[in-house]
This record gives C-alpha cells, sequence and structure tokens, in this order.
C-alpha cells in the first residue's frame, strides 16, 4: 500500500474538518495533536478494539489520557452506557475544555459523539474509526445516536467532530463478517447518486473482496468524498437531500429492531434494504428490471445476504418501519431509486405495491 495520506474537508464553513485517510494514521502524532487542538483527551473504545490498538493512539498523543474501555456490540448503544461516559468525564474533573477521541467501530463512534453532544451542552470530539462501515460512513456527518428498545437511533444530536482519521491498516484486524458489512454502504454510495462509482465498483469487486489495499482505500476516499457532498449541501436532513444516505436504511432499521440490535450487523440489514427498496421501485415503475437485477447482483456478489431473516413477517417490517425518523404527517418516506445512481426521498408509492414487496420477500425468506 502507498504511505500517501489522502485528505479532504466537510466544508461547513466554520465548523468545516478534515478527513485524512492512510496507512499508520494512528501513528501521526502531528495529525492526532492538531485535531485535538491542546484540548485534554479522553480515549472511548471499547474490549475488542482497546487491546489492539489503544497503546499506539496513546503513543501518537504523546500525553497522557485517560481512557474509558466499554464493553463491544450494538446491544449496548443505550442511554446507560452513555451514563458511564457522562460519569467517568465527571469523576476525572473534565471541563468543557476537552476532547472526547472515539476509537472504535460505528457504535462507539456513535455513542461517544452523542455523549460529546450532550456533555456540559456540547465538547470537541475526534472520530477514530477502525471498521470499514464506519470508515466510509458512520464516522462522517455528526450523526450521533443511542438506540431505544423500540427504533433504532431514535436519540441522538448532530455533532460534528474536529477530524476524521482514517487509519486503513486497522482493517487488517478486522473479522470478515464485519468487512463485507462495510460494503454494503459503499455500494450504497454508487446507487444513490453516483452510477460511475457504482460501475466502479461493479468492476472492481473481486479486489474488493481480496482487500486489495489500494482498491480498498480508493473506495474508502469515494465514499467519503460522496458523504461529505451531501453533508455539506445539507447537514440537518432540511432538504432532503441528505436523507438520500439513507437507500435501504429503514427496511435495514426494521429487520435490526424486529431480531434484537447486535444479530444482525448494521451492513447486512441495509443489504437486504437496498435489495427490497429495489425491487419497490422497480414494482412502482421507477426503475427498471435490470438495473434492479444489477443492484440485487452486486450485493449478493459482495457476500451479503439479499432476503431478510426467516420467519419476519410483514407486520414485523412495517410496525418497525412507523417508527422511522423520516415519517412525516403519518406517511412513510423511502428512498427509492429512479435508476442506478438516481434517488429520492418520496412517499409518492401505493401502499399495497410496499406491502407486496416485504410480503415476497418474506415468503422468499421463508421458502430459501
Amino acid at each position: 500500500m502507498s504511505s500517501a495520506i489522502h485528505s479532504l474537508t466537510v466544508a461547513l464553513a466554520e465548523r468545516s474538518y478534515p478527513i485524512h485517510i492512510g496507512p499508520a494514521v494512528l501513528s501521526q502524532h502531528d495529525l492526532l495533536t492538531s485535531s485535538t487542538g491542546g484540548k485534554r483527551p479522553l480515549i472511548v473504545t471499547n474490549d475488542r478494539v482497546g487491546p489492539l490498538y489503544l497503546e499506539r493512539l496513546q503513543n501518537a498523543l504523546n500525553e497522557p489520557a485517560e481512557v474509558l474501555q466499554l464493553p463491544d456490540g450494538e446491544q449496548h448503544k443505550t442511554l446507560q452506557t452513555a451514563e458511564r461516559i457522562y460519569n467517568a468525564l465527571l469523576d476525572k474533573g473534565f471541563n468543557r475544555d476537552c476532547c472526547l477521541i472515539a476509537l472504535g467501530g460505528g457504535v462507539i463512534g456513535d455513542i461517544t459523539g452523542f455523549a460529546a453532544a450532550t456533555y456540559q451542552r456540547g465538547v470537541a470530539f475526534i472520530q477514530v474509526p477502525t471498521t470499514l462501515l464506519s470508515q466510509v460512513d458512520a464516522s462522517v456527518g455528526g450523526k450521533t445516536a443511542v438506540n431505544h428498545p423500540l427504533g433504532k437511533n431514535m436519540i441522538g444530536a448532530f455533532h460534528q467532530p474536529q477530524a476524521v482519521l482514517i487509519d486503513t491498516n486497522t482493517l487488517d484486524t478486522l473479522p470478515e463478517r464485519e468487512y463485507l458489512a462495510g460494503l454494503a454502504e459503499i455500494i450504497k454510495y454508487g446507487l444513490l447518486g453516483d452510477a460511475d462509482f457504482f460501475d466502479w465498483i461493479e468492476q472492481n469487486l473481486d479486489g474488493l473482496l481480496r482487500k486489495d489495499d489500494g482498491l480498498v482505500t480508493e473506495a474508502i476516499r469515494r465514499s467519503c468524498e460522496n458523504k461529505a457532498t451531501i453533508v455539506a449541501a445539507d447537514e440537518t436532513e432540511r432538504s432532503g437531500q441528505r436523507a438520500l444516505l439513507n437507500l435501504g436504511h429503514t427496511f435495514g432499521h426494521a429487520i435490526e429492531t424486529a431480531q434484537g440490535y447486535g444479530k444482525w450487523l448494521h451492513g447486512e440489514a441495509v443489504g437486504v434494504g437496498m435489495c427490497m427498496a429495489a425491487d419497490l421501485s422497480c414494482r412502482i415503475g421507477w426503475l427498471n428490471p435490470a438495473d434492479r437485477d444489477r443492484a440485487i447482483a452486486l450485493i449478493g456478489r459482495a457476500g451479503l445476504p439479499t432476503l431478510p431473516p426467516a420467519g419476519m413477517v410483514a407486520d414485523d417490517f412495517i410496525r418497525n418501519m412507523q417508527l422511522d425518523k423520516k415519517v412525516a404527517s403519518g406517511q412513510l418516506r423511502l428512498i427509492l431509486m429512479q435508476g442506478i445512481g438516481k434517488s429520492i426521498l418520496t412517499s409518492d408509492y401505493a401502499e399495497t405495491d410496499l406491502v407486496a414487496t416485504i410480503r415476497d420477500y418474506c415468503e422468499q425468506s421463508d421458502r430459501a
């Protein structure tokens, strides 16, 4: 892998911040110290990532740093776990001149960001994502949240990080299943608004599955560029453009909620959700069958599930989807596709078509 570090910017005026991507970023003292800005650091990690990368991060900081190690897993992304971060901050006398450092995957990034958004009405934090999914999606854009038993990410805030530091070497220790889950979010960017990127993924998927260093770095860079552009245009989803990043997520969150957080990985559920969104888009005449099949085929080639868990029924989906944050005036809005690389936020579909897609997928899963 090239030793070059790629940098880009999430352009949000005075709250703009850099994303640095490359090998050994965790060892770059200058990047870390410039990102913390001299603020007192608290590193938040989990008992899976900490033993692998905590010492490296502490050495690069070149200063003592308090550490809080949380249990690993989506099931711990709760208000009760966030309270452990508040307790650590208060016990150690942290004031507003501090900086939380999230070292881990999407769960650690989300919960640390949420704590940073709410501790003393907002303190600085840095994202140091260590999973592919968090590197291409969760760490960028300032969405922070914890889950509620009735719905995923229902309690949260927009709070932008000071910087995102993506060390591609951390993928060396990522389990295969979690790596494949990250590919779902990469495919998402191609489907929702970048047809050229979708073509590139199709052509290079075999290399991505082999974890070719150069291809993986390029996929991360292009994914971050896509997300940074959307976030800069619509930081808090006021225009609806940022909502496009939720392609497949409404169906996917319904799976995660019904199964219990952590049983299915987020990327796995989103992969199925994108298949269902493509099917519904085709059913209402917006997406031609060839493009629907092309999207589903790529998701399957990436080693991701294309059908929901066996035993789920239409009522499971509909009940959980009605809790989605995109529901407005009682109407469930979905991200649907009008072509590869062209998606919209809409409520312009017949409920009978939505139910038909859900029932068809549930029946296919039970037969599989």
